[in-house]
Formats: C-alpha cells, structure tokens, sequence
C-alpha cells in the first residue's frame, strides 16, 4: 500500500521499526504461519489496533515487512567491467530470491499488495541497483544495454523461474541471461535453462 512506501520518522519510525522487528523475531521462533497480530502487537509493545490502523490486517503488513527485507542493503560490487558487475549482482539476486526466505518473501510482498505498488517498488529496487552498474559501466567507456532491456532480459526471466519453474534452476542461467543481455550479436534470444 502507498501509505507503507513513505519512509516516517519520529513515533512512526518507531512503531514500524519494533513491528518490522517483531515480525521477523516471531517468524523465526515460531514461524511464519503462527503469526497473529495480537502476537506480533504484544513483541512490540503496541496495541493490536495500531497495527490494524497502520496496516490494515497482517497480509498487508506481512507484505511491508517483505518489501523492506527485498530491498538490497549495499550497492553493487563494482568488479571493474560490466559483465563482471552484472554478473556478480545477478548471481546475488537469484541466490537471495530463490532461497526458501527469498521465496517467501516474494510471497508475502505479492500476497499483501492489491495495487501492486508493492510489486513495483520491489522491481525499483532491482531497477536502482542496475542503474549503478550502468553507470558506472558507462562512465569507464563501455557500451552498456539500458536499465528496461536488462530488467526485461536478466530480472524478468529470473522471476519467472524462481516463482513458476525452478526445478534444476541455479546461478549458472542468470550467468547466461547476462551474457545474452549484454552482448551485442545475442541480444534478440534469451538463454535455454
């Protein structure tokens, strides 16, 4: 929901910090199917109807919660070339997403997300740290892709088999999805699995 993407500050910041920490405390020691929000309201010392007031009901807060912890938490590792970075970061979002909390979270930002803004700032995210990648392929002189073509070439088909067909999937095809991204004579064909 648009109202979770702002980041608040003062009281605000607070309840969202203790909530966000209660969630992923309870999830861990109890899992993330015995979540109530009477549960979570009590680890982090608010009331129920804060929770509800804020978040409306715990899909959607489940959702904030996954939304915050897809967001990456450090830039690009800059390897000197593009291939290397686009490589290396492509390798670290399919090992991140396809990992069974990686899967869940795409679960919950997805479940919780009825106008899909949620979905679209998770995709920003992705977008964002392609574009430092870009950047800085462009400024040391290389001919770079856009951000569109490596979000449709390399994300897109990585999400797609993460979520829909991920038997037999590993890193070794967002290698390939790069390769084929970035390479001029094979930009029109997307790699086999």
């Amino acid at each position: 929901m648009s109202r979770q993407m702002a980041r608040p500050g003062g009281r605000s910041a607070r309840v969202q910090a203790s909530v966000h920490a209660a969630v992923r405390e309870l999830t861990s020691e109890v899992g993330r199917d015995a979540l109530t929000v009477p549960m979570i309201a009590q680890r982090a010392g608010v009331t129920p109807s804060t929770i509800y007031r804020r978040w409306g009901d715990l899909q959607e807060l489940m959702s904030d919660v996954a939304v915050e912890r897809l967001r990456p938490d450090t830039a690009p590792k800059d390897l000197g070339d593009l291939v290397s970075d686009l490589t290396a970061w492509a390798e670290q979002f399919f090992d991140e997403m396809a990992s069974p909390a990686g899967r869940a979270y795409i679960r919950d930002a997805l479940l919780g997300d009825p106008d899909g803004s949620n979905a679209g700032q998770c995709s920003a995210y992705a977008a964002e740290q392609i574009d430092v990648i870009l950047t800085r392929a462009t400024e040391r002189g290389e001919n770079t892709p856009d951000t569109e073509t490596v979000v449709d070439r390399v994300v897109a088909p990585l999400m797609y088999r993460i979520l829909f067909r991920p038997d037999g999937l590993d890193a070794s095809y967002a290698r390939r999805l790069v390769a084929t991204a970035v390479t001029p004579s094979h930009r029109g064909s997307p790699p086999t699995a």
